[in-house]
């Protein structure tokens, strides 16, 4: 009987030690991993902040390709994305300003600042309909942007075809 007893306190022992090398071996995994995604969130909010500083200095190109690269590591970062087309609506680049804004949009539906600015887009290129149905959308869930509203609908206004005008 004490030979079982004994026999039975070595394979404890040895169980133990194998599954606290395993023990081990799981928390150096665990802390390596919570030190590279760390490290990986810091570039990408430092990508971030570079690109908003440059695009304050109004050097769009340098802040361009900080949101970009921002992107690579979050490519559900809306803020990166309003920022591109920010940017190209500075450049006049209707076609990259769009999609950079259906982007934010796709993201996040009730960005407000993204329904104006595809809204403003849209009267720009005289699209009538898709200015209208942004324009209903907007007042739906403006926040931030509301004051904007009347700046909309005199733009609006000056878009609205002569019969439709009439029929008001």
């Amino acid at each position: 009987m004490q030979g079982n007893f004994e026999y039975m306190i070595h394979n404890a022992w040895i169980f133990y030690k194998r599954n606290m090398k395993n023990i081990f071996s799981l928390i150096k995994i665990m802390v390596f991993c919570l030190f590279v995604t760390t490290n990986v969130y810091s570039k990408q909010s430092e990508f971030l902040k570079e690109g908003i500083f440059f695009f304050e200095k109004k050097e769009f190109n340098k802040s361009k390709i900080f949101f970009e690269k921002d992107i690579v590591f979050n490519p559900k970062n809306e803020v990166a994305y309003l920022y591109l087309a920010k940017i190209s609506k500075e450049k006049e680049k209707d076609d990259e300003e769009e999609m950079n804004l259906n982007n934010v949009l796709l993201l996040n539906p009730n960005n407000d600042e993204a329904i104006y600015m595809l809204t403003i887009l849209k009267i720009k290129q005289s699209d009538y309909n898709q200015a209208k149905s942004l324009i209903d959308r907007f007042n739906l869930v403006c926040e931030s942007f509301c004051s904007k509203k009347s700046e909309i609908d005199e733009k609006f206004k000056k878009l609205i075809p002569e019969n439709a005008k009439n029929n008001n």
